[in-house]
């Protein structure tokens, strides 16, 4: 039985003989804490979910803690003797996993020898110890895991998949979102200041305060990253085991004395069925964009995305119609491939290489889909999922300094002794010639105090 949702932050500082005198700017959310412990206290839960930010972490599937008969952990790191000791619900853990693979998301159960050959700490991290310190009267096993970067809908997915797994089992349960909001609140914050970090928490709260989980998963990608958070995963996956709920929400508590957002919820459900489903609603909207978005494409991108699919499937090339003149001429072409607002691969040409156009987006289509180092290669289940675009490039020209360039304009080349680095125009979250430079030194491996020569491209994109 699903008792009880709630997100807590998990700054050390709020455990006492961490914090210390430290406490007393934190006392809102210290409070906020002790009031939503006594709550679930009184819920006489049997275990305790916590998802936490802080590990284990992979890139496309999720790893809970398990196969062990407790769970072990301090944080002496940050100058606090206290050690934790938790029983483990392993029947529970492994149901989630089950219930999650059956829902086409790898997750895995993994003991203290799993987790050493990953090179992940077998002790619990702070995102897990610091709300279990304020549940020391709850006597609950736990189930500990971490997060993925995996696509919004499917951390809602995964979340729903615990939802399933506590119903089956039958364990009275709480499930607890460990994370921050902005770490970039003030000019003093961990990460530097950023006006979007004020706009990102208060959306995040207001979104919890309605319990729209709806409009939480709509959150603008481009307002999460400039935020800096460590929460907004941890809340989709709390989202996804609410959803379909009606749920009381009461925020306990805000602030942000250290730059870093913390807000305490509880989020008492109704039984399931209570409420529509928003994620059913979001996977919806989803597909209709997607046939939108087909309808509407280029033929320069239709011929980039017939490309791909063509060569996934083992057909031969599709032709497409309507091409531009520009199809027949001869310049550097970029293809970019997202999936879920992710990048899924991107190879291109400074110059050309190929006979026209055409040629060029075919040869790089199919290397950003099978041979772009930094992904696996596309797979034929993957292919309704895939958004692409394509940058037809001018030829470079040599700038002397970054007074002649302009991210939203134009991309940049940097050079130093036979190592390049480029960055296309107009991406999200790079506002300033310094940080498109830096980026492109990053990409090439040039030191950032070292010199460099800089050119400057114009870009057609086609979408």
């Amino acid at each position: 039985m699903l008792l009880l949702g709630a997100l807590m932050p998990h700054p050390p500082l709020l455990v006492p003989d961490v914090g210390k005198e430290q406490i007393a700017k934190v006392r809102a959310t210290a409070e906020a804490m002790q009031k939503l412990a006594a709550e679930i206290k009184g819920l006489q839960p049997e275990t305790i979910i916590i998802f936490s930010p802080h590990g284990p972490v992979f890139s496309d599937g999720m790893a809970i803690r398990g196969g062990e008969l407790v769970l072990r952990g301090h944080l002496r790191r940050f100058g606090s003797a206290r050690e934790f000791v938790r029983r483990v619900d392993g029947e529970l853990a492994e149901a989630v996993a089950r219930e999650a693979v059956a829902a086409g998301i790898y997750t895995m159960v993994m003991d203290e020898a799993a987790l050493q050959r990953h090179g992940i700490d077998p002790l619990l991290d702070h995102g897990v110890l610091v709300p279990l310190s304020f549940l020391d009267e709850v006597d609950a096993a736990v189930v500990a895991m971490g997060m993925a970067f995996m696509p919004r809908l499917q951390l809602m997915e995964f979340g729903r998949a615990v939802a399933r797994a506590i119903e089956k089992v039958g364990r009275r349960t709480v499930v607890i979102a460990s994370g921050d909001l902005s770490h970039c609140l003030t000019h003093d914050a961990p990460v530097p200041y950023n006006p979007n970090g004020e706009k990102l928490d208060r959306e995040i709260m207001a979104c919890l305060k309605d319990a729209d989980f709806g409009r939480l998963a709509r959150l603008d990608p481009e307002l999460q990253e400039k935020g800096a958070e460590c929460g907004y995963r941890t809340l989709l996956m709390l989202a996804g085991v609410l959803d379909g709920r009606w749920v009381e929400a009461n925020c306990l508590s805000y602030e942000g004395p250290y730059g870093v957002g913390y807000g305490v919820v509880s989020l008492r459900p109704g039984p399931a069925g209570s409420a529509p489903s928003c994620y059913e609603q979001l996977v919806v909207e989803e597909k209709a964009a997607m046939a939108q978005r087909r309808a509407q494409e280029s033929p320069l991108v239709r011929l980039a995305r017939y490309t791909v699919e063509s060569r996934a499937l083992g057909l031969p090339p599709k032709e497409v119609a309507d091409l531009p003149p520009v199809a027949r001429e001869r310049a550097g072409v970029f293809v970019s491939i997202k999936k879920h607002g992710e990048l899924r691969g991107c190879i291109g040409t400074i110059q050309p290489v190929q006979a026209n156009v055409v040629e060029e987006i075919r040869a790089n289509a199919i290397s950003a889909a099978f041979r772009d180092p930094r992904f696996d290669p596309v797979e034929p289940e993957e292919l309704n999922d895939l958004v692409y675009s394509v940058d037809v490039l001018t030829p470079p020209e040599p700038v002397a300094s970054l007074a002649e360039l302009d991210p939203k304009v134009y991309g940049v080349i940097v050079r130093q002794n036979g190592r390049s680095g480029l960055l296309l125009p107009d991406l999200p979250g790079i506002d300033t010639a310094e940080e498109q430079v830096a980026i492109a030194r990053r990409k090439a491996g040039i030191p950032a105090d070292s010199p460099v020569q800089l050119e400057r491209f114009r870009v057609v994109r086609y979408y």
